[in-house]
C-alpha cells in the first residue's frame, strides 16, 4: 500500500529552512537568502520515492517571529494553518545559535498541536560538535519523535531526515503526480525570484518593505514567456533605490532573474520590471489582499 503526507517545516526566521526543503526535494522550490523572512507564502515540495512507495509532501512556512505589523501576523497565521493539516512535522534549529526563548515557544505549540515531530538540527557545517551535541541534548528534553544533524547546504544527514519520515507516513494515495516537485504557480516563483535576486543586494529595513507581483505571463508565438511584474515599496526614497544610480540595480536584478527563470521554465523569456510606490502596504489590510497575502 502507497504511503504519502504533509510534513509542515517550521522554525524560527533564517534557521534554513527553505535551503532544507529544496535540497529534500532535489531542486529549488522557495526561494532562500540570509535574511529573516524570506518565506512569505506556504511553498509545497514534493518529494516521491518510487522504491518506498512513497510521496512526501514538504509545507515550508514562514519563520515563526513576533510580529510587528499586520504582514507579520498574516505571516504567523499561515504556519500556524499549516500545523493543523500537518501528518508531520520538521522543527528546524540553527546549530549555530543558542537554543532560545523563540525555539522554547515553538517546541511548546508543537507538543499541543499532536502530529509527530521530527527535529533538525541544521547547519552543522558551521557549528562545532560541542553545539550540535548541546542542541541534541537540550531539544531531546523535548520528547519528540526524531532527531536529525543536517547540513542543508552540503547535503549531510538528508537521507536520515527522509528516513524518519517514512516511518510517520499514512497509508494514501499519492496527492500529485511522481515527476511533480512543487505545486506553486508558475507567476508565483517568478515574483519571488525577482525578490531573491534583491534580497541578496539590499540593506536594512528595505527588503522587508520590497513586494513582487507578476501582472502578467504568458508564452508568444515564438515560444518565447512574457513576464510583466511590479516591484512594490513603502516610500518614493526606496523607489530610487531599487531602480539603482542609471537604472544600474534593476538591470543586473531583471538579467539574474531572467537566466534563472530561463533554466526553471526551459524557455527563453523577455522580463518587464517596473517599480511603484504603495504606501506602509505592510500594514494595510486591503493592500496584503492585493498583492497575494
Amino acid at each position: 500500500m502507497s504511503r504519502s503526507g504533509f510534513v509542515s517545516v517550521v522554525g524560527r526566521p533564517n534557521v534554513g529552512k527553505s535551503t532544507l526543503v529544496n535540497a529534500l526535494v532535489g531542486q529549488k522550490v522557495a526561494i532562500t537568502s540570509p535574511r529573516p523572512q524570506t518565506t512569505r507564502n506556504t511553498v509545497r515540495g514534493v518529494l516521491t520515492l518510487p522504491d518506498e512507495d512513497a510521496q512526501i509532501v514538504f509545507i515550508d512556512t514562514p519563520g515563526l517571529h513576533k510580529p510587528k505589523n499586520a504582514l507579520g501576523e498574516r505571516l504567523n497565521h499561515l504556519v500556524s494553518g499549516s500545523l493543523k493539516d500537518a501528518d508531520a512535522v520538521l522543527f528546524v534549529l540553527d546549530a549555530t545559535q543558542k537554543i532560545g526563548p523563540g525555539d522554547r515557544l515553538i517546541a511548546e505549540r508543537l507538543q499541543q498541536a499532536g502530529s509527530p515531530v521530527v527535529v533538525v538540527v541544521n547547519k552543522v557545517d558551521l557549528a562545532s560538535k560541542e553545539q550540535v551535541a548541546e542542541h541534541l541534548l537540550e531539544a531531546g528534553e523535548w520528547d519528540f519523535a526524531g532527531y536529525v544533524p543536517t547540513s542543508a547546504t552540503k547535503g549531510a544527514g538528508l537521507e536520515a531526515v527522509v528516513s524518519e519520515l517514512l516511518a510517520l507516513l499514512p497509508e494514501g494515495p499519492f496527492y500529485f503526480p511522481p515527476d511533480m516537485r512543487t505545486d506553486q504557480p508558475d507567476r508565483l516563483l517568478a515574483a519571488e525570484l525577482i525578490r531573491e535576486k534583491y534580497l541578496a543586494r539590499l540593506r536594512e529595513e528595505l527588503p522587508h518593505s520590497l513586494a513582487v507581483v507578476v501582472d502578467e505571463m504568458e508564452t508568444r508565438p515564438n515560444g518565447t514567456v512574457y513576464v510583466a511584474a511590479t516591484i512594490y515599496v513603502e516610500r518614493d526614497s526606496q523607489k530610487g533605490m531599487v531602480i539603482g544610480k542609471g537604472g544600474r540595480l534593476i538591470s543586473v536584478v531583471g538579467r539574474e532573474a531572467r537566466e534563472e527563470m530561463e533554466t526553471v521554465f526551459g524557455a527563453p523569456v523577455y522580463l518587464d520590471l517596473r517599480v511603484k510606490v504603495e504606501k506602509d502596504w505592510q500594514r494595510r489590510d486591503a493592500l496584503l489582499d492585493r498583492l497575494g497575502f
